[in-house]
């Protein structure tokens, strides 16, 4: 007897840039004009790779990872306020651009509230949530003198220690409970 198996395919879109950031996929995302695009500029012409910008096709693999890409038509392209549509590959070169890369990390980028507390030790750990798949993600609070493209860098980076065991923040609190503990 022979079975057939049904594949579902879930899919979504969301606004925001998608990158291949040192081996990850990172999603940026934020309201309109939070600066998602410049960060991934900065981004670029540091080497790393554009996936797509402002519409992100997000497709459920295997019912367990999402994977991430751009539409056919503007395959490439950002739009950066006040220089207007630019090719990537053109300008940047084919190692700039991916076609597709698996979401494994979301940043969120949004403008700066002095009224919030944001996290400043990194042991609370947020997912955003797309297609029933929880996705680690860093809110990130913008504003004039931080450099967002950095800061992303090293949340990638230090996302993957994380997935490999080492969690920075976790070991500190630790050590410090223990001489509080010994004393």
């Amino acid at each position: 007897m022979i079975k057939a198996t049904v594949k579902t395919e879930r899919r979504t879109m969301i606004h925001g840039v998608l990158l291949d950031v040192h081996g990850s996929g990172v999603l940026i995302i934020g309201k309109s004009g939070v600066g998602k695009s410049e960060a991934a500029l900065d981004l670029i012409t540091r080497g790393h790779r554009l996936v797509t910008d402002d519409v992100v096709n997000i497709k459920l693999v295997a019912e367990k990872f999402l994977m991430g890409s751009g539409s056919k038509i503007t395959e490439h392209k950002m739009e950066i306020r006040g220089l207007g549509i630019i090719d990537v590959c053109a300008i940047f070169g084919i190692g700039s651009i991916r076609n597709r890369k698996r979401v494994e990390l979301v940043i969120k980028l949004e403008h700066w509230d002095s009224r919030k507390e944001y996290e400043r030790l990194g042991l609370k750990e947020k997912t955003h949530c797309i297609l029933r798949t929880d996705i680690p993600m860093i809110i990130i609070p913008v504003r004039p003198g931080r450099n967002i493209a950095t800061i992303i860098e090293v949340a990638t980076k230090n996302h993957r220690l994380r997935r490999m065991g080492t969690f920075t923040a976790r070991e500190l609190d630790e050590k410090l409970i223990n001489m509080s503990k010994n004393k």
